[in-house]
């Protein structure tokens, strides 16, 4: 990770409602106690084993947090933005365990790193630090499940379709392989491809290598919609 020096002032506070609300003495302490950093595209941020010894407040880009099983399957379990923090970040800083999981800088990602020390401290002392790092993961744990019911109950098609919608640029193009969209739905990639091809015989996408071009988004918000409500 690589310092940043422009926000070093403490603006970035303004960029998280709940933290904007500090009073100045422990907003100080934040700025001193913390770091601006910027870490690129590709980075290995955390993985399965390692200390957490640092929250990251997400200014700018994503990261991607997965969790690979005993047989080598990556699963997709969430993504953090700007403005989030990471939930399983918080919960093995809090209960002093290591990383389950994999975090992966998605994008090029600029965050505020703040140091185990300077964390225990402001959430013992601070009303307002202590309720912003709770609220935060309250929504990331409800979050989450969310995504074992989709798993669980979710038809597959369904839930491709939601991706591709979500995963698609202004252009309506996906830029994922069947294998990358594997991962993100917890499932194979032969089950992808079929799902696809199916998609594609209904005229709602296109696809070429390693993207896929949505045609028809009314086509998969109506196919979603109706199954939903079956």
């Amino acid at each position: 990770m690589q310092p940043k020096s422009n926000l070093a002032d403490g603006s970035w506070i303004d960029h998280f409602t709940g933290l904007s609300r500090l009073p100045e003495d422990i907003r100080a302490e934040l700025v001193r106690g913390s770091q601006v950093v910027y870490v690129p595209a590709g980075t290995q941020i955390f993985e399965p084993g390692q200390s957490a010894d640092r929250l990251l407040l997400l200014l700018d880009g994503t990261v991607r947090v997965q969790q690979r099983s005993e047989t080598g399957r990556e699963v997709f379990l969430y993504r953090v933005h700007a403005g989030e923090s990471c939930v399983l970040t918080t919960a093995s800083m809090l209960a002093f365990e290591d990383y389950s999981a994999d975090g992966i800088a998605e994008t090029d990602v600029t965050a505020v790193a703040i140091p185990r020390a300077t964390f225990d401290e402001l959430v013992g002392r601070s009303k307002v630090f202590r309720e912003f790092v709770f609220a935060a993961y309250s929504r990331r744990i409800t979050d989450l499940f969310t995504l074992i019911d989709d798993i669980v109950f979710q038809r597959m098609d369904v839930r491709l379709a939601a991706r591709l919608m979500e995963l698609a640029d202004e252009n309506g193009v996906v830029h994922a392989t069947h294998a990358f969209l594997g991962t993100e739905l917890g499932t194979a990639r032969e089950v992808i491809s079929r799902t696809l091809s199916e998609f594609q015989r209904r005229g709602w996408v296109q696809q070429s290598r390693g993207e896929v071009r949505i045609l028809r988004q009314a086509g998969l918000e109506e196919h979603a919609r109706a199954a939903g409500e079956r």
